[in-house]
């Protein structure tokens, strides 16, 4: 009975939808970049803003720890209890100083992975979750596969040195997307500081990333650097809605380069509100009730991440008509709304109201010949 009855009355439903257009496009310059390779992404849309040799294959030294944590998160348990292996103890770089047989929670080390950028946490949490580091690696792999990192391959959970373990800022990007969705990540990487290791040594961690407290918005996400990677960041910046996601590996100028890559990328979007509730309706005819047409609307709010200047377009999709009885709350239509003849949205039509069943016995065919002369008329 569904059938589409298509686009109807735009101008009324644009009136009734509110900020379906979203604004002029912004003058704002594109940023150039010091990075030997870079990307920025609007992970809503997924849309590419820039990138510079973004399929480049390079090191990417501790930005590796976001598929350590994503992978330690998705498989371990967060307050469980363990011991650090002695293997945790003696790696290189940066460090919290763990001690072979110190009683710790997944989660003290996750924290001391991405706020500290900490090896031996990362070696902690691959002997833990993978039974080694080799054997941790592969699952870090398994979940490159999983995400179409095509080119991207882990050897380590911290990011030391390997000719083996390599990415591209594209790959980097695209996990990092992934890695946001999961909602411990996000709340961990914008941590400015923690305390931790509650069970024994207690430490304080700091967030090195200094973006947290200097551009608005920002979510975190993780530096790196080796001397044969050169400096590394990823980070993100959310406001209201449009997220941004910034990748620059080799970039002695990191920091600057990522605010203007997010300043910019933030001006070429905007959250627009699609529907919100009573705001849209539309009447369908009734066969056989006390009235002829019953109103559908919106109940539900809907916004969308939309580029600068995009232009939405309403469809109206119900039936072309009902049989009485209706009930208040059936959901007897909906809006599709799509931009760019991409669909971003849709929200059920709710009836407004009952409408009864007349009582009059009538068959169905003098029910449809009624509906047709009031129609007419």
């Amino acid at each position: 009975m569904n059938k589409r009855i298509g686009t109807i009355c735009l101008s009324l439903l644009f009136a009734l939808f509110s900020a379906l257009s979203s604004r002029a496009e912004t003058t704002r310059v594109k940023p150039t970049v010091s990075a030997e390779s870079a990307i920025l992404i609007e992970a809503n849309t997924g849309d590419v803003v820039f990138e510079s040799n973004s399929r480049k294959v390079l090191p990417m030294a501790s930005t590796t720890k976001i598929m350590t944590a994503l992978v330690a998160l998705e498989n371990g348990n967060l307050d469980e209890k363990f011991s650090v292996p002695e293997e945790a103890t003696d790696v290189e770089g940066s460090s919290v100083y763990l001690t072979a047989g110190e009683t710790v929670t997944m989660r003290d080390l996750l924290y001391a992975l991405m706020l500290e950028s900490a090896n031996d946490a990362a070696t902690a949490i691959a002997f833990r979750i993978g039974g080694s580091v080799g054997g941790f690696a592969s699952l870090m792999n398994e979940k490159a596969e999983e995400l179409c990192l095509e080119d991207t391959h882990f050897t380590n959970p911290h990011g030391l040195d390997d000719p083996e373990h390599y990415t591209t800022a594209y790959d980097l990007c695209k996990l990092t997307c992934a890695a946001i969705e999961n909602a411990e990540f996000e709340k961990i990487v914008s941590t400015l500081s923690a305390d931790a290791f509650s069970c024994g040594t207690r430490r304080t961690l700091v967030n090195h990333n200094s973006l947290l407290r200097s551009l608005k918005g920002a979510i975190g996400v993780k530096t790196g650097f080796t001397k044969r990677s050169g400096r590394c960041l990823v980070s993100a910046v959310r406001r209201d809605c449009v997220l941004t996601v910034a990748v620059t590996l080799n970039d002695p100028n990191d920091w600057t380069d990522h605010k203007a890559l997010h300043e910019y990328g933030q001006s070429q979007y905007q959250n627009i509100p699609l529907a919100d509730p009573g705001k849209a309706s539309v009447d369908i005819p009734v066969i056989g009730g006390e009235t002829t047409r019953v109103r559908c609307s919106a109940c539900d709010s809907l916004s969308a991440v939309l580029k600068s200047g995009q232009k939405v377009r309403i469809t109206l999709e119900a039936p072309r008509f009902v049989p009485a009885p209706v009930r208040r709350g059936d959901a007897l239509g909906k809006a599709v709304f799509t931009a760019d003849g991409r669909i971003i949205g849709s929200v059920p039509l709710y009836a407004e109201t009952d409408v009864r069943e007349r009582n009059e016995k009538r068959t169905f065919f003098e029910k449809i010949l009624e509906f047709l002369g009031k129609a007419t008329g």
